[in-house]
Protein backbone atom coordinates (compact mmCIF):
# COMPACT_ATOMS: atom_id res chain seq x y z
CA UNK A 1 0.00 0.00 0.00
CA UNK A 2 1.18 3.55 -0.86
CA UNK A 3 2.40 5.89 1.88
CA UNK A 4 2.16 8.37 -0.70
CA UNK A 5 0.81 12.07 0.13
CA UNK A 6 -1.28 12.17 -2.91
CA UNK A 7 -4.77 13.42 -3.85
CA UNK A 8 -6.50 13.01 -6.62
CA UNK A 9 -9.89 14.97 -7.12
CA UNK A 10 -13.15 13.50 -8.92
CA UNK A 11 -15.02 16.23 -10.88
CA UNK A 12 -18.30 15.58 -13.24
CA UNK A 13 -21.82 16.05 -12.87
CA UNK A 14 -24.65 14.19 -10.97
CA UNK A 15 -24.89 10.59 -12.39
CA UNK A 16 -21.53 10.54 -14.11
CA UNK A 17 -20.32 7.85 -11.58
CA UNK A 18 -17.70 9.10 -9.82
CA UNK A 19 -18.87 7.59 -6.62
CA UNK A 20 -18.97 4.11 -8.49
CA UNK A 21 -15.60 4.27 -10.35
CA UNK A 22 -14.04 6.31 -7.87
CA UNK A 23 -14.59 3.73 -5.25
CA UNK A 24 -13.48 0.62 -6.76
CA UNK A 25 -10.21 2.39 -8.12
CA UNK A 26 -9.54 3.42 -4.62
CA UNK A 27 -10.03 0.04 -3.11
CA UNK A 28 -8.33 -1.58 -5.73
CA UNK A 29 -5.29 0.39 -5.87
CA UNK A 30 -5.07 0.83 -1.57
CA UNK A 31 -5.96 4.58 -1.56
CA UNK A 32 -8.82 6.25 0.79
CA UNK A 33 -12.03 7.44 -1.08
CA UNK A 34 -13.83 10.18 0.64
CA UNK A 35 -16.80 11.66 -1.02
CA UNK A 36 -17.64 14.71 1.14
CA UNK A 37 -20.64 13.49 2.82
CA UNK A 38 -19.40 10.58 3.94
CA UNK A 39 -16.78 12.90 5.35
CA UNK A 40 -19.10 15.44 7.44
CA UNK A 41 -21.25 11.99 8.81
CA UNK A 42 -17.79 10.64 9.62
CA UNK A 43 -16.78 14.05 11.28
CA UNK A 44 -20.11 14.32 13.20
CA UNK A 45 -20.11 10.62 14.37
CA UNK A 46 -16.53 10.99 16.02
CA UNK A 47 -17.68 14.45 17.63
CA UNK A 48 -14.76 16.14 16.10
CA UNK A 49 -13.72 19.57 16.71
CA UNK A 50 -15.20 20.64 12.96
CA UNK A 51 -17.85 17.60 13.49
CA UNK A 52 -19.43 19.33 16.15
CA UNK A 53 -19.33 22.58 14.21
CA UNK A 54 -21.27 21.07 11.13
CA UNK A 55 -23.88 19.10 13.47
CA UNK A 56 -25.02 22.31 14.11
CA UNK A 57 -25.49 23.57 10.74
CA UNK A 58 -27.10 20.27 9.60
CA UNK A 59 -29.78 20.08 12.40
CA UNK A 60 -30.68 23.32 10.98
CA UNK A 61 -31.38 21.94 8.05
CA UNK A 62 -28.35 24.42 6.88
CA UNK A 63 -25.77 23.99 4.17
CA UNK A 64 -22.14 23.45 5.95
CA UNK A 65 -20.31 26.48 5.01
CA UNK A 66 -16.80 26.25 3.54
CA UNK A 67 -14.63 26.93 6.71
CA UNK A 68 -16.15 24.20 7.93
CA UNK A 69 -15.84 21.68 5.21
CA UNK A 70 -12.16 22.97 4.80
CA UNK A 71 -11.78 21.97 8.26
CA UNK A 72 -13.04 18.16 7.69
CA UNK A 73 -10.92 18.14 5.24
CA UNK A 74 -7.58 19.18 6.64
CA UNK A 75 -8.98 16.74 9.42
CA UNK A 76 -8.35 14.22 7.10
CA UNK A 77 -5.04 14.93 5.83
CA UNK A 78 -4.20 15.59 9.35
CA UNK A 79 -4.38 11.97 10.22
CA UNK A 80 -4.71 9.84 6.80
CA UNK A 81 -1.47 7.26 6.13
CA UNK A 82 -2.19 6.48 2.63
CA UNK A 83 -3.39 8.73 -0.67
CA UNK A 84 -6.62 10.02 -0.95
CA UNK A 85 -8.97 10.05 -3.79
CA UNK A 86 -11.57 12.94 -2.98
CA UNK A 87 -14.99 13.10 -4.43
CA UNK A 88 -16.97 16.21 -3.84
CA UNK A 89 -14.54 18.77 -3.09
CA UNK A 90 -13.57 21.31 -3.96
CA UNK A 91 -17.03 22.24 -5.77
CA UNK A 92 -15.82 25.88 -6.32
CA UNK A 93 -12.40 27.82 -7.44
CA UNK A 94 -12.16 29.10 -3.96
CA UNK A 95 -12.17 25.66 -2.65
CA UNK A 96 -9.76 24.46 -5.23
CA UNK A 97 -7.64 26.96 -3.85
CA UNK A 98 -8.06 26.48 -0.33
CA UNK A 99 -7.32 22.64 -0.79
CA UNK A 100 -3.65 23.63 -2.99
CA UNK A 101 -2.66 26.12 0.50
CA UNK A 102 -3.74 22.97 2.65
CA UNK A 103 -2.12 20.34 1.09
CA UNK A 104 0.56 22.72 0.40
CA UNK A 105 1.13 23.20 4.36
CA UNK A 106 0.70 19.73 5.25
CA UNK A 107 2.95 18.00 2.97
CA UNK A 108 0.33 16.81 0.12
CA UNK A 109 0.26 17.44 -3.55
CA UNK A 110 -3.07 17.29 -5.70
CA UNK A 111 -1.64 14.84 -8.24
CA UNK A 112 -4.46 14.77 -11.04
CA UNK A 113 -8.24 16.09 -11.03
CA UNK A 114 -10.18 13.50 -13.33
CA UNK A 115 -13.24 15.03 -15.23
CA UNK A 116 -16.06 12.67 -15.92
CA UNK A 117 -17.83 13.51 -19.05
CA UNK A 118 -21.81 12.70 -19.38
CA UNK A 119 -23.76 14.79 -21.66
CA UNK A 120 -26.95 16.06 -20.40
CA UNK A 121 -29.45 14.16 -21.90
CA UNK A 122 -27.70 10.82 -20.47
CA UNK A 123 -27.62 12.04 -17.28
CA UNK A 124 -31.35 12.66 -17.18
CA UNK A 125 -31.77 9.76 -18.76
CA UNK A 126 -29.75 7.98 -16.14
CA UNK A 127 -31.02 9.62 -12.76
CA UNK A 128 -34.57 9.77 -14.16
CA UNK A 129 -34.77 6.57 -14.24
CA UNK A 130 -33.76 5.57 -10.52
CA UNK A 131 -35.73 4.46 -7.94
CA UNK A 132 -35.54 4.24 -4.42
CA UNK A 133 -37.78 2.16 -1.46
CA UNK A 134 -39.14 4.54 0.77
CA UNK A 135 -39.20 1.81 3.67
CA UNK A 136 -35.92 -0.13 3.31
CA UNK A 137 -34.02 3.11 1.31
CA UNK A 138 -32.77 -0.02 -0.95
CA UNK A 139 -32.07 1.73 -4.73
CA UNK A 140 -32.56 0.56 -8.09
CA UNK A 141 -32.44 1.72 -11.58
CA UNK A 142 -35.14 1.01 -14.14
CA UNK A 143 -32.39 0.56 -16.80
CA UNK A 144 -29.47 -0.54 -15.57
CA UNK A 145 -30.70 -2.54 -12.17
CA UNK A 146 -34.35 -3.09 -12.34
CA UNK A 147 -36.16 -4.70 -9.79
CA UNK A 148 -37.67 -8.28 -10.15
CA UNK A 149 -40.96 -6.88 -10.28
CA UNK A 150 -42.57 -4.07 -11.44
CA UNK A 151 -41.06 -0.93 -9.30
CA UNK A 152 -41.68 -3.17 -6.41
CA UNK A 153 -38.86 -3.61 -4.11
CA UNK A 154 -36.58 -6.93 -4.34
CA UNK A 155 -36.08 -6.99 -0.26
CA UNK A 156 -39.63 -5.74 1.08
CA UNK A 157 -41.94 -5.69 -0.98
CA UNK A 158 -42.62 -1.96 -1.17
CA UNK A 159 -43.94 -0.13 -4.27
CA UNK A 160 -40.88 2.45 -4.85
CA UNK A 161 -40.77 6.03 -5.67
CA UNK A 162 -39.03 8.82 -7.41
CA UNK A 163 -37.35 10.59 -5.31
CA UNK A 164 -37.92 14.74 -6.18
CA UNK A 165 -34.52 15.62 -7.09
CA UNK A 166 -34.29 12.63 -9.64
CA UNK A 167 -37.42 14.07 -11.38
CA UNK A 168 -35.83 15.46 -15.04
CA UNK A 169 -36.95 18.96 -14.77
CA UNK A 170 -35.46 18.97 -11.02
CA UNK A 171 -32.19 17.10 -12.33
CA UNK A 172 -31.76 20.60 -15.09
CA UNK A 173 -31.80 22.77 -12.69
CA UNK A 174 -29.09 20.70 -10.62
CA UNK A 175 -27.00 20.90 -13.87
CA UNK A 176 -27.33 24.29 -14.08
CA UNK A 177 -25.78 24.70 -10.89
CA UNK A 178 -23.31 22.39 -11.38
CA UNK A 179 -21.93 23.64 -14.32
CA UNK A 180 -21.65 27.18 -12.80
CA UNK A 181 -20.01 26.33 -9.74
CA UNK A 182 -17.49 23.90 -10.76
CA UNK A 183 -16.45 24.94 -14.73
CA UNK A 184 -13.85 27.28 -13.08
CA UNK A 185 -12.69 24.24 -11.36
CA UNK A 186 -12.30 22.65 -14.48
CA UNK A 187 -10.41 25.17 -16.02
CA UNK A 188 -7.98 26.28 -12.81
CA UNK A 189 -6.93 22.27 -12.87
CA UNK A 190 -6.35 22.15 -16.72
CA UNK A 191 -4.43 25.51 -16.44
CA UNK A 192 -2.09 24.04 -14.18
CA UNK A 193 -1.94 21.12 -16.65
CA UNK A 194 -3.33 18.00 -14.32
CA UNK A 195 -6.88 17.03 -15.49
CA UNK A 196 -7.74 14.31 -17.82
CA UNK A 197 -10.52 14.10 -18.98
CA UNK A 198 -13.06 10.63 -19.34
CA UNK A 199 -16.20 9.92 -20.80
CA UNK A 200 -18.50 8.29 -18.67
CA UNK A 201 -20.63 6.97 -21.74
CA UNK A 202 -20.97 3.22 -21.87
CA UNK A 203 -21.48 0.39 -19.60
CA UNK A 204 -19.59 0.37 -15.95
CA UNK A 205 -16.91 -1.56 -17.17
CA UNK A 206 -16.62 0.71 -19.84
CA UNK A 207 -16.12 3.76 -18.05
CA UNK A 208 -13.87 1.81 -15.57
CA UNK A 209 -10.99 0.68 -18.15
CA UNK A 210 -11.52 3.99 -19.64
CA UNK A 211 -10.72 5.77 -16.11
CA UNK A 212 -8.10 3.07 -15.00
CA UNK A 213 -6.20 3.72 -18.17
CA UNK A 214 -5.65 7.42 -17.65
CA UNK A 215 -4.81 7.06 -13.67
CA UNK A 216 -1.22 6.30 -12.86
CA UNK A 217 -1.42 4.93 -9.43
Amino acid sequence: MSSRKEIIVLLGPPGAGKGTHGQRWAEENGWRYAATGDLLREAVQKQTPVGIQAKAYMDKGLLVPDEVMHGIVEEVLSNLDRPLVLDGYPRTLAQAQVLDEMAQRLGWQVKMAVLLNLSDDEIIERLSARRVCPNCQAIYNLKSKPPRNDEVCDECGTKLIQRDDDKPEVIRKRLAVYREQTAPVVDYYRAKGILVEVCSSGTPDEVYERLRKVIVP
